[in-house]
């Protein structure tokens, strides 16, 4: 972006002045501000609100799982670009691939942006351009879900967000649509922000796969009309000491249906917060994320945090998290479903459920039910386990070696969160990519 294109948010260059009064003003200081365009009011909205709340501290709510202080520094430390082959996932699918380097949108590696039943254009050139679609929703869906549970990292991302994806589907594309991450700095603090409404009737698969930054801070606000349809699949790789944040604010309509899965493979810091409202009669949201953690490789630590709100009749939601941690790794869950009153034959799930493969790794978890309607099906169960020995025995009692076994036994305990994954031809090429990686690290 150019230099007219974005203001410095700073300490006045005044003689003798004081440094950032807190982690908030050195945060801001280190950080730029886009100006001007349809977002301006969101982004100065945002900030303020930002202001106001300030960022987490240890003790908040929240945040009391996972340490906020590597999202709270200045700047994130620096982290080397693997020069390694690139081995992305989703290769066997033909796809419509975008490529974001330090979360900006990178046109001379991407694809052509033209695919039918799709509009595609970028935040940073839709704001230059002034009106869009977008408008109305950039931020909005971000600050509804401010409420009850206050979101900083969020807000921070609405203010400061210069690029993503604006997409308006108003049929069924004949390809996914597949944003490609790559980095670019070995210090980029990355931010980005996507817009999507997906018409009523309309249809989407939307991949994200790659790395990103040394440190990251991506949303995406999804609008789902009447009847419409949005898978979202990411597949996010790290590497010690990679930090990292990622929302999604989601609104279904009547009859549409959200399914969104997450694989996660390593990372320093991570955590996802999914903020869904099913607002619409017979809407349907699936969240769910298979995450294997690997301490041995760097501190390994993964917060999933989700929110989902049934506010209207017949409204199904499941949330089903699955963690395999080993050598001291940490996984955390923070789910709740909240029914509201009047929001009958609510059909809500959540299951979330850790691996430890052995006494040095723990999972937190906080499973929430809140419930104001009297017609309703709601559940949660959260477990934590090691290797089922019975199971184990069986299979090595039949010629299978101990490690194959062991692979065998994790890949079974993730086939719920996998099932999530709608597409059998991109559920198999998950399969054998967690295969591939558990291969590598043998136990025992």
């Amino acid at each position: 972006m150019s230099e007219s294109a974005v203001q410095e948010i700073q300490t006045p260059q005044v003689t003798g002045a004081p440094k950032p009064a807190n982690a908030l003003d050195a945060r801001l200081a280190a950080t730029t501000l886009p100006t001007g365009g349809f977002t301006a009011a969101a982004r100065a909205d945002a900030l303020a609100r930002l202001r106001a709340m300030g960022l987490p501290g240890p003790r908040d709510e929240y945040w009391r799982y996972t340490d906020p202080h590597p999202f709270n520094a200045p700047e994130p430390q620096a982290l080397a670009i693997d020069t390694g082959p690139e081995s992305p996932l989703f290769t066997a699918r033909d796809k419509l691939t975008l490529v974001f380097v330090d979360g900006s949108f990178d046109a001379a590696a991407s694809d052509d942006l033209s695919l039918e039943g799709i509009e595609i254009t970028t935040l940073a050139q839709a704001d230059r351009a002034g009106d869009h679609w977008s408008a109305d929703l950039y931020g909005t869906l971000e600050l509804a879900g401010q409420t009850p549970v206050k979101r900083p990292f969020a807000a921070l991302n609405t203010a400061v967000a210069a690029d993503g994806l604006l997409i308006r589907v108003t049929g069924k594309p004949s390809r996914p649509v597949h944003v490609l991450h790559r980095r670019g700095s070995d210090r980029a603090d990355a931010v980005w922000h996507h817009v999507i409404r997906v018409e009523s009737g309309a249809e989407l698969t939307l991949l994200e796969s790659g790395m990103v930054g040394a440190r990251s801070n991506g949303m995406i606000e999804a609008d789902l009309l009447p009847g419409a349809t949005l898978h979202h699949i990411a597949a996010k790789r790290a590497v010690d000491p990679k930090v990292g944040l990622s929302h999604l604010f989601a609104r279904v309509g009547e009859g549409a249906v959200l399914k969104s899965f997450a694989l996660v493979v390593n990372g320093t810091t991570m955590r996802h917060e999914a903020v869904v409202d099913m607002v619409g009669d017979d809407a349907v949201a699936h969240v769910a994320a298979a995450v294997l953690g690997d301490g041995d490789v760097g501190p390994f630590h993964h917060d999933d945090t989700v929110f989902v709100t049934h506010g209207a009749l017949r409204g199904e939601s499941r949330q089903v998290f699955k963690k395999v941690l080993k050598n001291g790794a940490t996984g955390v869950f923070q789910g709740k479903i909240l029914v509201k009153n009047g929001a009958q034959k609510t059909d809500g799930y959540q299951i979330s459920q850790a691996l430890l493969l052995d006494e040095a790794s723990q999972f937190l978890a906080k499973p929430e039910l809140e419930i104001y309607a009297d017609d309703v099906k709601c559940s949660h169960g959260s477990t934590t386990g090691a290797i089922d020995e019975g199971a184990l025995f069986y299979l090595r009692s039949r010629g299978v070696p101990y490690d194959r076994a062991i692979v065998f036994l994790v890949l079974s305990f993730l086939a719920d969160a996998l099932a999530e994954v709608d597409d059998e031809s991109l559920r198999d090429e998950i399969n054998e990519r967690l295969d591939a990686w558990l291969t590598e690290r043998p136990q025992g």
